[in-house]
């Protein structure tokens, strides 16, 4: 046997090698009210660095690495809310390869901020433009990609490796962890990838155990269009929230809708206050998205209750609170936004 395998357990010969293998917790002080069912969480910001992002940024840069579209020094240019960008270069930092990021001006500058010390160069742009829009970061990182030499445009949002990943990781996770008892699967949308590829895996394995298929639930942004169009098929007018990392005003191709059965709409004011009880009554310092997924989750699991039924509701917990320090969990940015943190607690 090959000795520089032979490791102990929990131990990393790399970086990347650490990525997955997130812990479920179950809640506990926010779900005391619950009497049959229970609401455990995906906790992703045990990922290296800090997301689940993590998860597809390897598994991208390995599909071009294998396809030769990314060579020794090149440079990676993607459209990131932050996350994706942060698991890229995270990657390129291990491999050495350059990064180039857009990010739209909505975005915490901790996320700029921590990707210019991960040695990324950041172009900030409008957010309040259409996606075709030559100002919008999707297409800033698309001109940038045909201008660099030696660059590679990943797209998430269309990369067949980003639901590919959770199918093959986050999915199989979550039955082994459950022991196949999972009721519930609730994941917020923004390219799709986690809910198409974790949902298809668990759908899969459920069948070829014989066992209940988990039902699955996406959770959009209040002025995103994903639940409209999920549920009439016409796209609508989208408007502009504060919340970061999911929610679209497109039709991501990596979602695959087919996977989904319900979607359920979150406003910003409830993804902060529910992300700020996690931080404060369980001890998860989480970002906003996970604030939404937690109140969808948990009001699943109440409705449950109500019909004396035994949910096991299994939310995906997607990132940290330490980009959004200058944001929802400052009191002073709340109340000038409209909101009264005092409200909240």
């Amino acid at each position: 046997m090959n000795e520089r395998h032979s490791t102990p357990p929990n131990t990393h010969e790399d970086l990347i090698s650490a990525i997955g293998k997130t812990p479920l917790i179950r809640l506990n002080r926010i779900t005391e009210d619950l009497q049959e069912s229970s609401v455990w969480v995906k906790l992703e910001r045990c990922n290296p660095g800090g997301s689940i992002k993590d998860r597809i940024g390897l598994q991208m840069v390995l599909d071009a690495e294998e396809k030769g579209l990314l060579k020794p020094g090149g440079t990676i240019v993607e459209g990131t809310s932050g996350n994706t960008g942060i698991g890229l270069a995270m990657v390129a930092a291990q491999r050495g390869y350059k990064c180039v990021f857009t990010m739209a001006d909505k975005m915490s500058k901790e996320k700029i901020d921590l990707l210019k010390a991960m040695g990324a160069e950041v172009h900030v742009c409008p957010t309040n433009v259409e996606k075709e829009d030559p100002r919008s970061y999707y297409e800033v990182a698309a001109r940038l990609s045909r201008e660099i030499p030696g660059a590679w445009y990943p797209d998430q949002y269309s990369h067949h490796a980003n639901p590919l990943t959770h199918y093959y990781s986050t999915g199989p996770e979550i039955w082994d962890q459950t022991e196949g008892k999972i009721t519930h699967f609730v994941a917020t949308m923004g390219t799709g990838g986690t809910i198409s590829g974790t949902s298809k895996a668990l759908r899969e394995i459920a069948s070829q155990n014989d066992s209940s298929v988990p039902k699955i639930i996406g959770v959009d942004a209040v002025g995103s269009i994903l639940k409209q169009w999920f549920e009439e098929g016409t796209l609508g007018e989208p408007s502009t929230y504060k919340v970061e990392g999911f929610g679209e005003d497109f039709i991501p191709s990596a979602t695959d809708f087919s996977m989904i059965d319900e979607i359920h709409q979150v406003d910003d004011g409830e993804c902060f206050q529910w992300a700020r009880a996690l931080a404060r009554k369980e001890g998860m310092f989480c970002g906003g998205s996970c604030g939404g997924s937690i109140k969808v989750a948990i009001d699943i699991a109440r409705e449950a209750d109500k019909r004396g039924e035994e949910a096991m509701v299994v939310a995906i917990l997607p990132d940290s609170g330490n980009p959004y320090l200058s944001k929802f969990y400052n009191d002073d940015w709340l109340r000038e936004n409209g909101w009264e943190p005092d409200d909240w607690e």
